[in-house]
């Protein structure tokens, strides 16, 4: 994309170059009320997920395929009457959620992500009491923000700009979080890689699943990558294994 300004060329780079687009999985939950630990309980995870997509074709296209799927599922008389479906029909639209999407429309979710040429890569959290308290200070927005920081450290030479598209799910998705994770992203960098700058400039937009539909990719491959840690079911991982890059787990020796 070219275009002309005050007489020089400037070159417009694809969104798809500096745009990424991050989600999470699992939940930040150490404890209950009167400090009951729950790790590990019902509806509390284990570990806590942290992913972000790289499209490495047009960000419209894409765009393009998950509504025109979305559409599709909403408009099918097949899918009436399912309440997953209807709820969200009769607010802001249906949208693509692993976690709550029936079998048949995560299949057709799972097809679609196979034709699209993207990259998951993922920092897994394993939730540990001792070292919530001691590293993270007890918070949930502390052990959120170093996960973030993990996340971005390696991004930081890598490219001069970047904006991380960032799905709102949790009370940790504030902008301050995402500033105190990527000052924290900036003194690992400095500390692993001394003799390069670490200079790329990072803007953050918290988004809705209605209203940037690429993030339900990153939320559908990072539900494939939860079940194979949580459930030790490898099927989804393993269908969509080609979309997910590096895996990178923290507080713990584990691999993928």
């Amino acid at each position: 994309m070219i275009e002309e300004k005050e007489g020089k060329v400037a070159v417009k780079k694809a969104l798809h170059l500096y745009h990424r687009f991050l989600d999470e999985a699992g939940d930040t939950t150490f404890y209950g009320k009167g400090r009951i630990p729950l790790i590990g309980s019902e509806g509390v995870s284990t570990h806590f997920v942290l992913g972000m997509l790289t499209l490495n074709e047009s960000v419209e296209s894409v765009r393009s395929k998950i509504i025109d799927l979305q559409t599709c599922i909403s408009d099918d008389p097949y899918f009436d009457f399912i309440p997953s479906i209807s709820k969200k029909k009769s607010k802001a639209g249906f949208f693509l959620h692993a976690k709550d999407d029936v079998p048949e429309v995560r299949k057709m979710a799972f097809e679609m992500i196979r034709t699209i040429d993207c990259r998951l890569d993922v920092v897994v959290g394993r939730k540990d009491y001792g070292i919530y308290e001691k590293k993270h200070n007890g918070s949930q927005a502390e052990f959120y923000a170093d996960l973030l920081a993990y996340l971005l450290t390696d991004n930081l030479n890598e490219y001069e700009r970047l904006v991380l598209n960032i799905a709102h799910r949790s009370q940790c998705t504030t902008h301050r979080n995402f500033e105190k994770g990527l000052e924290k992203a900036k003194t690992i960098a400095i500390n692993k890689f001394p003799e390069n700058n670490n200079w790329c400039k990072i803007g953050f937009n918290v988004q809705t699943p209605t209203f940037e539909p690429i993030i339900n990719i990153t939320d559908y491959l990072l539900w494939a990558v939860q079940r194979k840690i949580e459930k030790n079911e490898e099927r989804y991982f393993h269908y969509c294994r080609e979309r997910i890059g590096s895996v990178q787990f923290l507080y713990a020796d584990d691999e993928t």
